[in-house]
């Protein structure tokens, strides 16, 4: 039996708000994928929460749900590259702000999960936790993470021997390991320094 959570549809009811999210900002590898979603007001689903705290299976129901039903989603891809040129959290906050601006209709405000944005056409209120507070943002946090990990898996096919279909590019033991042997792909991120991968491979 799922435990159903009760999230909030709006911060203020008489404004069209979306809710952004990003998933991947702990990886060695693979790009970051930030999410944005309207919802409807009435949009409620029992499975909805946290990407974190779901299984894979109710992500994958939600994913579907949530791309069916939602007023407007997108989901932004940043790549390794602008990853390393940028740095992580600024390649988040670009993600989720492309992200909102694909959006049709355009939203009044902006709900971003955590405690750092940037300066912005459309308003914004951070909220630390907030994919566990707000449906918008849980429904972000989802497709963030499902559109990544299906992104990873695909990855996997290239570069097996790093296990990414497993620890999706988290410096997980078996990912450590797998990079002292083989070295470094092409995706990579070379800003990130590990201790235990120091100093000859970055």
């Amino acid at each position: 039996m799922y435990h159903e959570i009760h999230l909030l549809n709006h911060l203020q009811d008489d404004r069209l708000e979306a809710g952004c999210d990003e998933a991947g900002r702990g990886p060695l590898a693979g790009s970051v994928f930030a999410a944005a979603v309207i919802l409807p007001d009435d949009f409620h689903h029992p499975l909805l929460n946290d990407s974190k705290k779901m299984t894979e299976k109710s992500r994958n129901i939600l994913r579907e749900v949530i791309e069916k039903e939602a007023i407007s989603w997108a989901v932004e891809e940043v790549g390794v590259e602008e990853i390393d040129s940028i740095n992580i959290l600024n390649a988040s906050i670009t993600g989720m702000q492309r992200a909102a601006l694909r959006l049709d209709p355009q939203p009044d405000f902006l709900l971003i999960d955590g405690n750092r944005f940037k300066p912005f056409s459309i308003p914004y209120r951070c909220i630390v936790k907030g994919d566990a507070t707000y449906a918008s943002i849980a429904a972000a946090s989802v497709l963030a993470k499902t559109w990544r990990d299906e992104y990873m898996r695909r990855l996997a096919l290239e570069f097996p021997e790093y296990g990414w279909e497993r620890n999706m590019g988290y410096p997980t033991p078996e990912h450590i390991e797998a990079v002292k042997k083989y070295g470094l792909t092409r995706y990579h991120r070379k800003s990130f320094h590990l201790k235990q991968l120091e100093p000859t491979l970055f």
